[in-house]
């Protein structure tokens, strides 16, 4: 059998109040990505302005004697800015999925560690799932869990 596809050791025994704070910051892990998720979509508009803006689908004033930029200059920084925030957001994202799974499996507690931090910086919501995260994670009964 491969290390991929190689069964999961059953976890040590948890206190039932601490098992049931990591499923309960598993499955917040879960809604809060879809919010991040569905929040750094709306980017989406800059990009599709931008794009036509770079094909000159949008109609701008070009021969304005005033314009400081040219007007594709400007749809490609909103291209870039926007596809940069999706970027970012989708992948921020992806990493609190995957941190919920593992906090249900008990794996990887650098990685959530990390990941409850970034989430830290997510106003309100993010704030406190991070904070109440990295206090169950820092509980020595946990920690030893994760072993």
């Amino acid at each position: 059998m491969d290390a991929v596809n190689a069964p999961v050791p059953p976890p040590l025994d948890l206190p039932a109040e601490d098992a049931n704070h990591l499923r309960l910051l598993s499955i917040f892990h879960y809604v809060l990505a879809g919010f991040t998720g569905l929040f750094s979509l709306f980017p989406v508009l800059h990009l599709v302005l931008g794009l036509a803006m770079v094909s000159g689908k949008l109609p701008v004033d070009a021969s304005n004697p005033n314009a400081e930029l040219e007007p594709q200059l400007v749809g490609w920084f909103f291209v870039a800015f926007a596809g940069i925030f999706i970027t970012c957001g989708l992948t921020l994202a992806g990493f609190m999925v995957y941190a919920g799974r593992c906090l249900a499996q008990r794996r990887r507690h650098t990685l959530c560690l990390v990941v409850a931090g970034i989430s830290c910086m997510m106003m309100p919501f993010g704030t406190v799932l991070g904070v109440f995260t990295l206090i169950v994670l820092l509980r020595p009964q946990v920690k030893a869990a994760f072993a």
